[in-house]
C-alpha cells in the first residue's frame, strides 16, 4: 500500500538551486494542466530525507504518453532525447531526466540485458518495483508536498537498513556492488533477506566500468567503507576478490594490533581515512585504495615465529596482489601505478623518523613514491586503525611532512636539474653516454651534491673530468 506523508517535504527542502527548483515547479505544473502527475523519483527523495543537498533530479510521469510528454516539455526546455527508445528525456543544461514509470525484462545477461517498456498508465507501486532498495523506491509530489512511500524506505532509512524493493533485484548483479557502496555512504546495515538474495546472485558478465564505478563510489563518497566491505563479505561477493578473503583471519601480533587479524584491520583503516578525505576526487582514490591494499601480501608472508606473529617483508611484497586486485576492479593504470609505491612504502614514515634520516633518503623515497603527503595520509590511517591503541597523533607523519616541506618535496617527486640540453652545452654530442651521465648526476643531486644549476654544472664538469673527457 502507498503511504502518503502529506506535507512532510516542501519543494524548498529539497536544497536545490534556484534553477533546479524554478524547472521543477514549471515541468510539474504543466505536466499537470496536461492531465499527468511528475514525481520526483530515486535517490533525490532520499537525500533530501537525509538532509543533504540535491543537485540533479529524476523525475516519472504518470498519466501522459511519451510523445505527450515530449511535446509538454519541449514547449518550455530544450530537450536531449537520445533515450527516448528507453523513456527518457533529458532537459538540456539542466541536470534533470524525465521519464516514464517503465517495466524492464531480463533477457540478457549482465546490467544491460533488459529489454525496456514505458507504460504511463501503471501504478506507482509497480513502477517502484523495478528500483533496487526500499530508500531508492520513493517517490515525491512537489505540488502537493507529498511523499509516497510503497515500499517503506523512510522507515528503513530511518533505522539504518539497506532493504531490496523486490525478487527483481535478483535480475541485475550491479545491484550488489551498489549495495556495498550505499552501505558505506549512507551507513546501512543490509537486512538479512538482502543478504541472502545477493548471495545467490554472480557477475555474471559485469561491465568493467559499472564494477569500477561502485569501487569508486565505496572510496571517494563512503562515509564507513568499513560496513560497505562487511556487505560485500556477509553476501559472500569477496568470493570474486580473493585477494580480500585472505586477509580474513590472517593474524596478526596483538601487541601491535590488537584490533584482530587483517581484515578487521583494514575496515578501521579504512574507516580513519574516510574521517580526513581531502575533498580532491582523485587524491582520495589513490590514497584510499593504498589504504584497502596497504596489508594486502600480509595472508602471504605471516608466520609464527619466537612466540609472536610476523610478516617481514610484506610492504614490499604487496606490489603483485595489488595490481591483481585492482585488475579485477578493472582500475584505470594511472591509478595503480600511483597506489602500487605507497603500499610498497607504506611503513617507511616510521622508519626513517626511528632512524632520523637524511635528507637523501627523504629525496629518495620522494622519488619512489612520487608525493609524500599521499603516503603521510596511508601510514596516518594504518597507525589509527588499531583500536583501542591510544592516538598519539602520529609524530612520525609530522616529521617526515615537515621534512620534505624543508626540500619542497612534499607533494611532488624531484626533478633532475641536470638534463640533456646541458650535456650538449658542454660540447657533448648526444647518443648512449648519455643516459650514465645523467643517471649519475641525478643520484649525485638525491645525495646532495648540488641544490641548484650552477652546482649542477659544477659537478657535471668534475664528473666529465674524472671519466676522460675534454671540455
Amino acid at each position: 500500500m502507498t503511504s502518503p506523508m502529506t506535507s512532510e517535504l516542501p519543494v524548498s527542502a529539497l536544497g536545490l538551486p534556484a534553477d533546479l527548483e524554478q524547472a521543477l515547479r514549471a515541468i510539474a505544473d504543466d505536466v499537470a494542466a496536461a492531465g499527468g502527475r511528475a514525481l520526483v523519483v530515486g535517490g533525490s527523495v532520499r537525500d533530501a530525507l537525509l538532509g543533504s543537498p540535491v543537485d540533479d533530479l529524476d523525475l516519472e510521469v504518470f498519466g501522459l504518453g511519451a510523445d505527450r510528454l515530449q511535446g509538454v516539455l519541449s514547449e518550455r526546455f530544450e530537450l536531449d532525447a537520445v533515450g527516448r527508445s528507453f523513456g527518457v528525456l533529458k532537459v538540456k543544461h539542466l541536470a534533470i531526466d524525465v521519464s516514464l514509470p517503465r517495466r524492464e525484462s531480463k533477457r540478457g545477461t549482465g546490467h544491460k540485458g533488459f529489454v525496456v517498456d514505458g507504460d504511463p498508465h501503471m501504478g506507482l507501486e509497480e513502477a517502484a518495483s523495478r528500483r533496487d532498495f526500499t530508500i531508492n523506491a520513493m517517490a515525491y509530489d512537489p505540488r502537493t508536498g507529498e511523499l509516497l512511500d510503497p515500499w517503506g524506505g523512510r522507515r528503513d532509512l530511518d533505522a539504518h537498513i539497506l532493504r531490496h524493493v523486490s525478487h527483481k533485484f535478483a535480475e541485475d548483479p550491479l545491484r550488489v556492488l551498489r549495495g556495498m557502496q550505499m552501505a558505506a555512504r549512507f551507513e546501512l546495515k543490509a537486512a538479512p533477506e538482502t543478504l541472502a538474495l545477493a548471495s545467490t546472485m554472480g557477475l555474471e558478465g559485469l561491465a568493467a566500468e559499472r564494477i569500477f564505478g561502485e569501487w569508486r563510489k565505496l572510496i571517494v563518497r563512503g562515509r564507513r567503507p568499513s560496513l560497505g566491505l562487511d556487505f560485500l563479505r556477509q553476501s559472500g561477493w569477496t568470493r570474486y576478490f580473493p585477494e580480500l578473503v585472505a586477509m580474513v583471519h590472517c593474524p596478526q601480533d596483538p601487541e601491535w594490533h590488537p584490533e584482530g587479524d587483517v581484515w578487521t584491520h583494514t575496515l578501521h583503516v579504512l574507516d580513519a581515512f574516510a574521517d580526513e578525505r581531502i575533498g580532491d576526487d582523485w587524491e582520495d582514490l589513490v590514497v584510499g585504495f593504498a589504504c584497502l591494499c596497504h596489508d594486502i601480501a600480509k595472508p602471504t608472508t605471516t608466520h609464527f615465529e619466537r612466540g609472536r606473529w610476523r610478516s617481514p617483508g610484506h610492504e614490499e611484497a604487496g606490489d603483485e596482489p595489488t595490481r591483481t586486485f585492482l585488475a579485477r576492479l578493472n582500475a584505470m593504470d594511472r591509478l595503480v601505478e600511483a597506489v602500487v609505491p605507497l603500499v610498497r612504502e607504506h611503513l617507511k614514515p616510521f622508519m626513517l623518523h626511528h632512524a632520523e634520516a637524511s635528507a637523501a633518503a627523504i629525496r629518495r623515497l620522494a622519488r619512489r613514491v612520487k608525493r609524500i603527503d599521499r603516503l603521510v595520509r596511508v601510514a596516518r590511517a594504518d597507525h589509527r586503525g588499531r583500536p583501542p591503541l591510544p592516538w598519539d597523533g602520529f609524530p612520525a607523519g609530522q616529521w617526515l611532512l615537515s621534512q620534505a616541506e624543508a626540500l619542497a618535496l612534499e607533494a611532488q617527486a624531484p626533478k633532475p636539474i641536470v638534463l640533456g640540453r646541458h650535456l650538449i652545452d658542454l660540447g657533448l654530442s648526444p647518443g648512449k653516454a648519455f643516459g650514465p651521465l645523467l643517471d649519475a648526476c641525478f643520484e649525485a643531486q638525491l645525495d646532495g651534491a648540488f641544490e641548484d644549476i650552477e652546482g649542477g654544472l659544477s659537478f657535471t664538469r668534475g664528473l666529465l673530468s674524472d671519466r676522460g673527457y675534454q671540455l
